[in-house]
């Protein structure tokens, strides 16, 4: 089968894992022809009382900001540091105290050794630095990564779960094992009835999901009923990847990854191949909701397979 990768895909993971090497600040610099970044914008939405979900080019952000200061998730890539700075402060926010990383790919922490070199507390799963101290590789995007700056890192790290008493809120971060990486955390805000899934949720598309980092459809399914058994319909829901969602939407994604996963398990069990996985159209019910995003069925269908 071949690999396609769509605009949104490759700067996303050229991104994802060259952007933690850019040089903080690059963005401001760079123009339409040699910066991608160039005009990105980051955009906010207020999804509780002194909470934002952040958007710009990359994992989704959420801030928390309030009387103890502020409170970061991801941090998206290098050359939008400045600019997410620049959102955070319009909100009322200053240099975030904390910095708490979903999983390892650098959409999502690229923006770290900005951060850390300012002094903000980077907190993530004990799986996160272990990656981003080594050479890392995607083999289904062919991209290498090595080990990240010292500033980059995160220097309190949990293995099951951490919480913060921050702002008024109780925020707990979780890992839920091999998912879509095995450095996966979701993070839920008790009082504002807020959760950041990182990207074990992606919301319309089908997601990417890293074998070559022990990721897995079942754990991401695992984990994605961990988080549907916390929350309730009132629930804010930060997917990693795509627009705001709710508890409803993220039923209806569980609810396809299992469809999708109980197929292709029974095709695998057949002694099929992927290209004869791809001829069954395993996805077929699916596709016209979900294969608009970042990969077509097939494309996915190439990713999910080795991990079933």
């Amino acid at each position: 089968m071949k690999t396609y990768a769509t605009p949104f895909t490759t700067l996303l993971l050229t991104g994802s894992l060259l952007g933690a090497s850019f040089t903080a600040g690059a963005g401001e610099h760079g123009d339409a022809h040699g910066d991608p970044m160039a005009k990105v914008t980051i955009s906010s939405t207020e999804v509780a009382d002194g909470i934002w979900m952040l958007t710009g080019q990359g994992g989704n952000m959420a801030v928390s900001i309030g009387e103890d200061g502020t409170f970061l998730i991801d941090d998206q890539f290098a050359p939008l540091h400045d600019k997410i700075l620049a959102a955070i402060t319009g909100l009322g926010g200053s240099q975030p105290e904390f910095l708490l990383n979903t999983h390892w790919h650098g959409d999502h922490t690229g923006g770290n050794e900005a951060m850390g070199e300012k002094g903000t507390i980077i907190v993530a799963h004990d799986n996160v630095r272990k990656r981003l101290t080594s050479d890392q590789f995607v083999k289904a995007f062919n991209m290498k990564s090595g080990p990240q700056p010292e500033a980059a890192l995160p220097v309190i790290t949990f293995n099951d779960t951490i919480t913060f008493h921050w702002n008024g809120q109780t925020v707990e971060a979780d890992h839920v094992g091999m998912a879509h990486t095995d450095s996966d955390s979701y993070v839920l805000f008790t009082e504002a009835n807020v959760v950041h899934t990182g990207d074990l949720f992606f919301n319309g598309f089908y997601p990417f999901l890293d074998p070559d980092s022990q990721g897995s459809l079942a754990g991401v399914i695992s984990g994605v009923n961990e988080i549907l058994n916390r929350i309730d319909d009132e629930t804010v829901v930060i997917p990693g990847h795509g627009p705001l969602g709710n508890k409803a939407q993220l039923t209806e994604y569980r609810d396809m990854l299992q469809a999708v996963y109980r197929e292709v398990k029974s095709l695998k069990s057949q002694g099929k191949t992927l290209d004869e996985v791809i001829a069954a159209q395993p996805t077929k019910a699916f596709d016209k909701k979900w294969g608009g995003g970042i990969f077509t069925a097939e494309q996915w269908l190439g990713i999910i397979y080795p991990t079933i």
